[in-house]
């Protein structure tokens, strides 16, 4: 079971903030989710992202039923014993990854029929298949299996992606456990479709709901569009998520028209190859101009990171391959991260959020500087 609550609403936006009760962790919200793919966010423990402050992460279901299998982790006590982490966690279906990973797959009404990207083996993924598997895993939240298509998208490919999506997510009620289950809105960039799948999915009573299919190319003006018309449809209150929202802009964007969490690889990826997150905008730490930087990566940050370490230092490991590198970047874009949405809820609770966006943007413009 999980309970949401809303605390507070800006008077200005649609902005709120509340919080998820979920068996493991309250979750306050609006939350950004770490992505961790394998069971593990790349290169941060979890004793590291509870002291950052994570509420709950993400994890991948097609990575993890296919290695080390959904049923290994049943079997080792569930996902939360078997990676050591004690607070919520939220499991996608897998959709997402048998159709853009696998380059041998057959979508049909049934589901998904996809080839295995570590060794060919061939893999049948259905909306019951999906509820299966992440009950085996024993996350918080589960997510309906759906079907996006790409941008841009044919109107006929997109309308065939809104009824496949329905009727799987009433397949996959059907087979529900007591794992609370959230159900996904498709409709690619047409407003009319994304309003008729929000308002069908809305009908079915899941826990919770996802927008998905964007954050795949389009224009972040028509991505806000389709946010505000879906948000009008979905209830009050029920959490909504935003799939696959990264950029603090579109953060602070999704959060005024009323969405709840976030997720994104942005944060560990980049850092992963030296692009850092910081309060003045992004800084590519291998530039040669920091070669001799004796300033903390974010002078306004009191991460572990910048406390200790210099740019010049940053910069050293990164050009000597040390693995600590992407390490430290990394766990200070995940603090990056974690402090801006407390931010986020304190301007929303003190009602200044439009005020506090509005100082936001002229800093923050990581997609394009």
């Amino acid at each position: 079971m999980i309970r949401f609550k809303i605390l507070k609403r800006d008077q200005q936006t649609k902005a709120r903030c509340g919080v998820l009760k979920t068996p493991h962790h309250n979750v306050m919200t609006p939350h950004f989710m770490p992505v961790a793919t394998q069971g593990a966010v790349k290169t941060l423990s979890p004793a590291e992202l509870k002291k950052i402050g994570v509420q709950i992460i993400v994890c991948n279901t097609y990575h993890l039923m296919l290695r080390p299998t959904s049923e290994l982790i049943r079997k080792m006590g569930g996902l939360h014993t078997f990676m050591g982490w004690p607070r919520a966690i939220l499991t996608d279906s897998g959709g997402f990854q048998a159709y853009s990973i696998s380059d041998l797959r057959k979508v049909s009404d049934a589901g998904v029929e996809f080839s295995s990207h570590l060794n060919g083996s061939r893999y049948f993924l259905s909306p019951e298949i999906a509820v299966d598997v992440q009950d085996e895993l024993g996350a918080d939240i589960a997510m309906c299996l759906d079907f996006f298509t790409p941008y841009p998208s044919q109107f006929l490919d997109a309308r065939i992606a809104v009824e496949r999506t329905v009727d799987w997510a009433k397949r996959s009620l059907k087979v529900q456990k007591t794992q609370p289950l959230f159900g996904i809105v498709q409709g690619a960039t047409f407003k009319h479709l994304r309003r008729e799948c929000a308002e069908r999915i809305v009908e079915l009573n899941f826990s919770g709901h996802g927008l998905g299919g964007l954050m795949i190319g389009e224009p972040s003006s028509i991505t806000n569009e389709i946010v505000q018309e879906v948000c009008q449809i979905l209830p009050e209150k029920k959490i909504r998520y935003l799939m696959g929202c990264g950029y603090p802009e579109d953060i602070l964007e999704a959060v005024s028209l009323g969405v709840d969490l976030f997720d994104c690889v942005l944060p560990t990826r980049n850092g992963r190859t030296g692009m850092a997150f910081t309060s003045e905008g992004k800084i590519i730490i291998k530039a040669s101009r920091y070669a001799e930087d004796d300033a903390p990566l974010d002078g306004k940050c009191n991460c572990y990171t910048c406390k200790h370490f210099t740019r010049a230092y940053l910069r050293h490991l990164f050009n000597a391959d040390e693995a600590l590198a992407g390490r430290l970047v990394s766990y200070h874009n995940i603090y990056f991260y974690t402090k801006l949405m407390s931010q986020i809820r304190k301007s929303i609770q003190e009602g200044n959020y439009l005020s506090f966006v509005r100082k936001m943007r002229k800093k923050f413009d990581f997609r394009n500087n």
